[in-house]
């Protein structure tokens, strides 16, 4: 804990980015390492001092918690932002939101295979933070099904299977010059049938 905290205070400006800075270099180096990375190494690539990183995170076991709950509420973020937009425009805010999502899940399963046997639950991690995420996404898709840009009998449960569906799919058939696309057709299985022409 940072003398800030322990004081009751705001972490300064520089103590922000600093961390901010490590969390980035931290979500790349364990996607690329797993836990076997050391601290000092991931203070290299953030650009601080390894006491900088200590001071923040007192075990790589910490900080790997903070990078996927940090993660999670960026996203969380992001779509509280999104239920923002006028409901004529709720469809358009589902579907980039449920694009930037899928393309944040892709690149955290880098990240989740790579600790995969390090003995860490996710789920208790991030329990806080992704409750929050699935309310706004919840909340996100009864908007869209309310402007007609979803169909209706879809519920939360059904668009979790959906996401991940097209997650698989994008891995089996990804194609680098086109990232997205078959991620993107299946989620296209959520808009309203339209009648075939005759």
């Amino acid at each position: 804990m940072t003398p800030e905290a322990q004081a009751g205070r705001p972490p300064r400006a520089d103590a922000r980015r600093n961390r901010a800075r490590v969390l980035a270099a931290a979500h790349a180096a364990f996607a690329a390492q797993g836990l076997a990375v050391p601290l000092d190494e991931i203070a290299r690539r953030a650009g601080v001092g390894a006491g900088t990183v200590y001071r923040h995170f007192p075990t790589k076991e910490a900080l790997f918690e903070a990078v996927i709950v940090a993660r999670l509420e960026s996203l969380a973020e992001q779509a509280q932002a999104a239920l923002e937009v006028p409901a004529r425009q709720a469809g358009a805010a589902f579907f980039d939101f449920l694009y930037v999502m899928l393309a944040d899940a892709d690149s955290k399963k880098d990240l989740a295979d790579a600790l995969a046997g390090a003995g860490i639950d996710l789920r208790a991690i991030t329990v806080v933070a992704a409750a929050r995420l699935n309310a706004s996404l919840a909340e996100l898709l009864a908007r869209a099904q309310a402007a007609g840009a979803v169909r209706h009998g879809i519920d939360a449960s059904d668009l979790h299977a959906v996401i991940v569906g097209a997650l698989a799919a994008e891995r089996r058939r990804a194609d680098p010059q086109r990232p997205g696309r078959i991620a993107r057709m299946v989620c296209d299985a959520l808009r309203p049938a339209t009648p075939l022409s005759r």
